[in-house]
């Protein structure tokens, strides 16, 4: 691929979370979270520059220990629960231009909790938003179940409006489905342009697409549960783990 594009890779993780304290930290197979993610960014081929915006001096440690730089610390006001991924990618955007007077082609943000991208991911995402002169690439996996046979339950009890939804199709066994995809958490590239314009990631219909990721390398971990599991793949080789073995 000729005149790569310069894309800024930004690792993010709050110190915070209820869902599993210290998720960010934790480890799977004797690396963290934020290790894995960190190791597979600089592994890219088009890794011009990884960096991490964390409220926590442990993550920014970690993070810097696997080779990303620490420019600055994260504001108090984007560590909240209520703090956006907009919010943060805009910060880093706007700390980069003011300190260091330069922009990027584009900035790709990476959240530890979906720690199984590989450099080969990041490299696909790069080629296709290249290559579609995209606004937006993210990482997506199938869905586990037909949007057809998804609803909202009613207050009684009612499921009325999936079984209508039913009624439309004369495929109903699951193996009959279209697929049906959504976004994963593992990567999310963004254009320094369209962020600036419309200063959110979802912004163009029109300029987005997604890479397709299988369901073990887009294993999300929000639980203690979802820990277990992805520990459990790493520790039986149900997952090809040689990308974070090999040296940065």
């Amino acid at each position: 691929m000729t005149n790569s594009p310069e894309i800024l890779f930004l690792l993010v993780g709050r110190g915070g979370s209820k869902g599993l304290p210290g998720k960010n930290l934790r480890e799977i197979g004797g690396l963290s979270l934020t290790g894995y993610k960190a190791i597979a960014a600089r592994q890219s081929r088009y890794c011009s520059r990884l960096i991490v915006s964390s409220d926590s001096p442990e993550i920014r440690a970690e993070a810097t220990r696997y080779g990303a730089e620490m420019l600055f610390e994260r504001p108090a006001e984007l560590a909240t629960d209520t703090a956006s991924s907009n919010d943060v990618v805009l910060h880093a955007m706007d700390w980069i231009e003011t300190h260091e007077k330069r922009r990027y082609d584009a900035i790709m943000l990476l959240e530890p909790s979906s720690p199984f991208a590989t450099p080969e991911h990041f490299d696909e995402a790069v080629e296709l938003f290249a290559a579609r002169k995209a606004s937006l690439v993210v990482g997506m996996r199938e869905t586990e179940v037909s949007s057809i046979f998804v609803g909202t339950l009613g207050k009684d009890g009612s499921i009325g409006g999936i079984v209508e939804k039913m009624l439309t199709t004369t495929a109903q066994r699951r193996q009959d489905q279209a697929i049906e995809v959504t976004m994963n958490g593992a990567l999310y590239l963004v254009g320094w342009d369209a962020m600036r314009k419309h200063r959110k990631i979802y912004a163009d219909p029109s300029a987005s697409y997604g890479i397709m990721m299988d369901r073990m390398h887009s294993i999300e971990i929000e639980s203690a549960a979802d820990l277990a599991y992805a520990s459990y793949v790493i520790e039986h080789g149900m997952l090809d783990a040689s990308p974070w073995r090999r040296p940065a």
